[in-house]
């Protein structure tokens, strides 16, 4: 995990092996439309993190030339989802909030790492940073999550 963040299980929040996160996320991913057809990728799972990539196309930039900062938000949502899904029941973004730092550009191939930060009761909080594949930071997202089924710790 990024920056030596760790997620810390409860009692309430038994932790989620890493065989089954990653069939978790990867079977999202496999249902996932938008980041088929964008050409989003899973790179890795595991509970409570996950790395999506992405190549920058001519289709995604705006009236600058450069990547579109809602496709920016999109990659880092889909890490986001695919990190916070990885325990089981469904979790979506109760909301989200992006810091562009740096524009990107058509060719760029871009990766976002999702990290559990904090996980309490039906809720998560998880960081995502953007980067090029160079390693320069792009954009930092951070998403607080809401467990819509189930209860915490089943799935």
């Amino acid at each position: 995990m990024a920056d030596g963040a760790t997620s810390v299980p409860t009692r309430s929040t038994p932790r989620t092996d890493e065989a089954t996160a990653q069939l978790r996320a990867r079977e999202l991913h496999g249902n996932d439309r938008t980041c088929r057809s964008l050409g989003i990728e899973l790179d890795v799972a595991g509970p409570g993190h996950a790395t999506v990539r992405m190549l920058v196309t001519e289709t995604m930039t705006n009236g600058f030339g450069m990547a579109h900062g809602g496709y920016l938000f999109l990659l880092a949502d889909a890490a986001f989802s695919f990190a916070c899904n990885t325990h089981g029941p469904t979790t979506v973004a109760q909301g989200a909030q992006v810091t562009f730092l740096r524009p990107a550009a058509v060719g760029d191939e871009l990766w976002a790492e999702a990290v559990e930060r904090s996980r309490f009761g039906r809720a998560g909080l998880y960081d995502v940073t953007v980067r090029r594949a160079d390693g320069t930071v792009i954009a930092e997202f951070r998403g607080h999550s809401q467990m819509i089924s189930g209860r915490p710790g089943t799935a």
